[in-house]
This record gives structure tokens, sequence and C-alpha cells, in this order.
């Protein structure tokens, strides 16, 4: 089964994904629905065992490993976003997200929003954390992403495979 996830840098998205088991492939690019989100964002496109980690687990990953409730300026490039591939999914996520909620202090403003099409990355941008952990990028901004899930979500974590 897959997904799309955006919302914050992709490089953080994809390591995000990676790390969590039941997850097959994490595709790291840019993803775009129809007008008026039909510009390119950044994003993952995740493939995934539904009997291993379900699709709940993913968008609770999701919300909270990125800035899930921030319309920050960036939001064009860094759109926060399920995007989905089929009218139950839709359902399924939007229905969840809102069941979510009240674990938020703010409103969460991640859309459910259509697959429209997806631009792989460039190769030497994927897998970035798993080729480059000890970079400053990595350690500021991935590893602490990483430390929640395995607090939060460690029935689901699954170090980092070469």
């Amino acid at each position: 089964m897959k997904i799309g996830f955006g919302g914050g840098c992709h490089w953080c998205t994809e390591a995000v994904f990676q790390s969590l088991r039941g997850v097959t492939e994490v595709e790291q690019g840019f993803i775009k629905s129809l007008a008026p989100h039909d510009t390119y964002s950044e994003a993952v496109i995740v493939t995934f065992e539904p009997d291993v980690i379900p699709l709940q687990v993913l968008i609770d990953v999701h919300l909270r490993t990125h800035a899930s409730t921030s319309q920050h300026k960036m939001r064009g490039k860094y759109r926060s976003a399920v995007y989905v591939y089929s009218d139950s999914q839709a359902d399924m996520v939007r229905c969840h997200i809102i069941a979510s909620q009240c674990d938020f202090d703010n409103s969460i403003i991640t859309m459910t929003l259509p697959f429209d099409g997806f631009k792989l990355s460039p190769e030497q941008f994927r897998d970035y954390y798993r080729s480059n952990t000890e970079k400053p990028f990595c350690t500021a901004y991935i590893d602490p992403k990483l430390s929640k899930i395995r607090q939060q979500f460690d029935r689901y974590y699954e170090p980092a495979k070469p």
C-alpha cells in the first residue's frame, strides 16, 4: 500500500519513515496535488505493509514529526499534507486527523490531498540521513525526530539499515 507525506524537509521526512518497521520503501522527492495545490512540494511516497504498521500509526508519526499545527512562511515548499491514492484512503485519513486533534493544543493544518504527480529527488540527495548521519543537519534536525519515534512509537521503530 502507498501513501504520500509532506510537511518538512524531505531529508527529514525520508529518514523518519525509513526508521519504521513495516515500511518497505520511501521515495524522496516532490509531490503535487490538484489545484490550488498543484505546485510540487517536498514530500515522500511511503510503501508499507498495513498488517505490520497501520496507516493510522503512519499518520500519527507524521503529525508528530513536523510542524503540523504551524502555517509558517515556508508552507509552499513544505506543504503539510497527506497525499492519498483513493477516496476510501482519503476518508480514513481525514477521520484520523480529526480524531487526533485532541492530542494537540493548536489546530492541525495538515491537509488530505489527492496524489497527482511525483518527481524523484536527484540521486545524490536520496537516502540523505543514511549517508550523512554525522553531518550537522542530521544531528540538529533528524536525530531529534528519530528520538521522538523511539520514545513514542518504540513498537514500530527499526534502526536505519546501512
